[in-house]
């Protein structure tokens, strides 16, 4: 089976600016290409309110986004909520969605209520409210599997691949065609240019 891996973090702001091209990339590739989904764990769990000087960084990443993408950021989460440097709950509420078949949904809706409803999630409550949106999300299953310790071990698998990867940031592509890994060029706004480099490899 040849496997397109996609190394992300839900709460990664690159990740997020990729999305719109990752859509309609998905639409495009060969149905025969297996789409899995790493979740690549930016930071792990903390209560620790995020410093002011790392808040300053990621709103001037935030805003070289917009600047390079377009990408449309709501700057009012780092005034309606406490910041922490924490997406590791996140990474597993989107590999308890994988135990549904709706990993894709989850990681978008998380990505939906961080960057344009301004709601952390870093907190279970915002996670919950993400997955209550998802159609046929069976809501007991993905509270209950959110931290229990499959869907742990299931993370932990996943940081294991990430670093077999040898991932140098988020979002992250891979191709693997028979035995053979292939890096695969993220390009933020051409989908056709993405859709490209896979298409040569699928070919060779």
């Amino acid at each position: 089976m040849t496997t397109l891996y996609y190394v992300v973090d839900p709460m990664c702001s690159w990740c997020y600016a990729f999305a719109p091209t990752w859509k309609k990339l998905l639409l495009q590739l060969p149905n025969s290409l297996h789409i899995k989904y790493v979740m690549g764990g930016l930071a792990p769990h903390s209560d620790e309110p995020m410093p002011e000087a790392m808040q300053k960084m990621l709103q001037n990443t935030w805003k070289s986004i917009h600047e390079q993408v377009g990408t449309e950021f709501n700057f009012d989460f780092w005034s309606k909520c406490q910041p922490r440097r924490s997406t590791y709950l996140a990474c597993q509420a989107c590999i308890s969605a994988r135990k549904q078949n709706l990993e894709y949904e989850m990681i978008q809706n998380i990505q939906e209520f961080y960057y344009k409803k301004a709601s952390n999630p870093s907190d279970k409550d915002t996670l919950i409210n993400a997955a209550l949106l998802i159609k046929n999300m069976d809501i007991e299953k993905f509270s209950n599997d959110l931290e229990n310790a499959d869907t742990v071990e299931q993370f932990n698998k996943d940081l294991l691949k990430s670093n077999s990867l040898q991932v140098r940031g988020f979002p992250s592509l891979f191709l693997k065609k028979d035995e053979d890994l292939y890096p695969i060029p993220i390009d933020y706004k051409s989908v056709s240019k993405n859709l490209l480099s896979i298409k040569e490899i699928l070919k060779s």
